[in-house]
């Protein structure tokens, strides 16, 4: 087996806002994998810093060591290979796995008829005009469920939530993402402060180790809660149904290591009671390809693998298809890296 590697800067058409700092660019990591009888199978690691330990630089080292030992190694071989690496590195080892997935014609990667996968559409405005402006626009364009961005200040994120509810009025479904910007103190004031009209539900106010300090909030909460920086696998899935932590987890393909094991996953979360949630908001294409097609077979609300929509160019040489707020999966789907394309924002390649 041959592999190459190519790491990737890719500006987004606005900055990302995030309680840690605003997005403006994604770090990029492409795994090819190639068979003796020349097909190839890529994958993808989009590193987020803040999010995950792990950085672009340590991806891009690990990524050199694991394809200089991958040479020549079957499927099998490279499989072995990967599974030490998987605790410490799971990004960087999805994109490899994913890309084995492929190569080996993975089941997820095979609608046999056309599906649509619902998305949620981001607010990332702020100030009510700004939110109402974008909230139509996406509203128009047929999503009904939306993502507000909190953990800055607790007064100033409660009256963004609010307008958001008056821009809304019942016509869709509000997610509210902290992204571990609150200590347990805050995130119990903002649970308690908040109207609960067309929440659907709000994501880790804590910082993804402190369980006590969620617990403090859970308890505090009369909305439903979800975790998802504090989940990477089984451990913390079952940690999390053990505590009563939350009522929904979300669940991301970099974050699992293949394919098969986020479907596993995502049914156990189901499994022990709780409600399953996918999807990447910092993915290019081919990561939310690959997420949405697990999603068809395992998830039954909006889906959060939407990064795509937010990078300037695309991994791929195909466009992701959105339809009404879908993201529409078909049969024959092309899937080869746009070499072109990604030249101006190639770092390094290997």
């Amino acid at each position: 087996m041959e592999v190459r590697l190519t790491r990737l800067r890719i500006p987004l058409k606005a900055p990302y806002r995030l309680a840690f700092g605003p997005v403006e660019h994604f770090d990029t990591l492409v795994v090819e994998c190639e068979s003796r009888d020349g097909r190839t199978g890529l994958g993808e690691a989009t590193v987020l810093t803040g999010y995950t330990d792990e950085t672009i630089d340590g991806a891009w080292r690990t990524a050199g060591e694991i394809a200089g030992r991958m040479k020549g190694l079957d499927f099998s071989g490279a499989r072995s290979l990967l599974q030490p690496y998987l605790k410490k590195h799971p990004f960087t080892v999805t994109a490899f796995q994913t890309a084995l997935d492929m190569l080996e014609g993975n089941r997820y990667l095979l609608p046999e008829r056309e599906q649509e996968v619902r998305l949620l559409a981001g607010i990332n405005s702020t100030g009510e005009d700004a939110v109402r402006e974008e909230f139509e626009r996406y509203f128009g364009q047929g999503y009904r469920t939306f993502k507000l961005k909190v953990g800055f200040d607790v007064g100033k994120d409660l009256a963004h939530v609010a307008s958001a509810q008056r821009i809304s009025r019942g016509r869709a479904k509000l997610r509210v993402d902290a992204n571990q910007g609150y200590s347990a103190a805050q995130g119990v004031a903002f649970v308690r402060g908040l109207d609960l009209a067309d929440i659907e539900l709000v994501e880790q106010p804590c910082r993804a180790g402190d369980w006590t300090g969620h617990m403090e909030v859970a308890r505090a909460a009369t909305v439903p809660l979800m975790l998802d920086e504090s989940i990477y696998g089984p451990e913390e899935i079952e940690r999390a149904a053990e505590l009563g932590a939350a009522r929904y987890l979300k669940l991301k393909l970099m974050k699992l290591g293949s394919l098969d094991a986020l479907g596993h996953a995502l049914e156990r979360i189901r499994a022990l009671g709780m409600k399953p949630v996918l999807g990447n908001g910092v993915a290019c294409d081919l990561g939310c390809w690959m997420e949405a097609c697990v999603a068809a077979r395992h998830i039954d609300n909006a889906g959060e693998m939407n990064g795509f929509l937010r990078a300037r160019a695309g991994l791929l040489t195909e466009e992701l298809e959105v339809r009404s707020g879908a993201l529409v999966l078909k049969p024959n789907f092309f899937v080869k890296l746009a070499r072109e394309r990604l030249a101006p924002f190639i770092v390094e390649t290997k």
